[in-house]
């Protein structure tokens, strides 16, 4: 049984987390794996869309506390296997962003700690009202740091750090409100719902959501008058690509565009 699943239907790639025993917690194994797979993702232009899910009751529980348990029997007490395994889970939140694809969390269970951090990490997220979110390393001792760092970036600091020190969960609902989901539906909606939000997408000139994301990334770096002028010299870049010239037209003209050239 293979600890993360791909299933493509059409131009979306369904990624699932398979450790369902282990409430999907993100071992070294587990993390190469997601690695490995958002590189491939990276190069195949014929998925637009990538949704990440977690098999079972549980989206993510976290790094796996028993492998880091048993990583203290180093002659260094597990530093080195530590910052190897932190090292490696920042490298794959942030190919999830620097993927050309939208990547949307499918959250139908827990997602706590390095899960939240998944959650966070992906450019959006729809959730089961049943679901539930936290960052609670701090109740056995160990600060989320990590985690903070995706988190901080979605939702505000008060309520980041209100989560990170008191250790406590959060609704699908309150989630929602705070920024860190786009929406909280009904559990028996949630597969047809993501799958609505990823065909919708899909169903877009790939060339221009491949610009607009590393795109909106790269601005939110910048000072304002930085980020508009390279804004501007990104749509002028789209806006010279054959395909947009043809979108533009099909507008005018009241009909469908007859993309050619990347209509993937």
């Amino acid at each position: 049984m293979a600890i993360l699943e791909r299933h493509d239907q059409g131009a979306v790639a369904r990624l699932v987390l398979n450790r369902p025993k282990a409430l999907n917690a993100l071992s070294v194994d587990l993390l190469t794996a997601l690695g490995d797979a958002f590189a491939a993702l990276a190069e195949d232009r014929s998925v637009r869309v990538v949704v990440l899910a977690g098999a079972g009751r549980a989206f993510c529980a976290g790094h796996d506390l028993r492998e880091m348990t048993e990583a203290r029997a180093a002659p260094d007490g597990g530093a080195a296997a530590f910052t190897a395994l932190f090292e490696r889970c920042g490298a794959v939140c942030q190919a999830i962003s620097a993927l050309p694809q939208p990547v949307i969390a499918e959250v139908q269970g827990l997602a706590t700690a390095a899960g939240c951090q998944l959650v966070a990490s992906c450019d959006l997220a729809l959730a089961s009202e049943e679901a539930r979110f936290g960052v609670n390393g701090v109740n056995i001792g160990l600060f989320c740091s990590t985690p903070m760092v995706a988190l901080s970036r979605n939702i505000g600091r008060k309520a980041t750090f209100e989560m990170l020190t008191t250790g406590g969960f959060i609704s699908a609902a309150r989630a929602a409100e705070l920024g860190l989901i786009n929406r909280a539906v009904a559990p028996g909606a949630l597969e047809a719902e993501i799958r609505a939000l990823a065909e919708t997408i899909a169903g877009k000139l790939g060339l221009a959501v491949r610009i607009g994301k590393r795109a909106f990334y790269e601005q939110l770096e910048m000072p304002l008058a930085a980020a508009y002028d390279y804004a501007g010299a990104v749509m002028v870049a789209n806006m010279m690509a054959d395909d947009t010239a043809e979108g533009i037209s099909a507008f005018l003209d009241k009909r469908a565009p007859n993309w050619t050239q990347d209509a993937s």
